[in-house]
């Protein structure tokens, strides 16, 4: 998936960062070994709502999750949940 193609990570809700995770097969643990200076309890707050990261956090860990995952994935879960 291009760039290009993915939605604003800012509309993207909590639990949409979740099931994104979740469908590209990641634990938390698992993202914080893929990310640099990314800890799990930022991807907790991140998910639950209680914290944002940065908008480039956020369109690293997009473009993470989208490169395991159609386009069509990625819209569905965006603008479903």
């Amino acid at each position: 998936m291009d760039a290009s193609d993915l939605p604003d990570p800012e509309g993207i809700s909590p639990l949409s960062w979740r099931l994104l995770r979740v469908a590209a097969g990641y634990e938390q643990r698992a993202v914080e070994r893929e990310i640099d200076d990314l800890i799990q309890a930022h991807l907790s707050m991140l998910e639950s709502g209680s914290r944002s990261l940065s908008r480039a956090r956020r369109e690293t860990l997009l473009e993470l999750y989208a490169a395991e995952l159609t386009a069509e994935q990625v819209r569905a879960i965006v603008d479903h949940f």
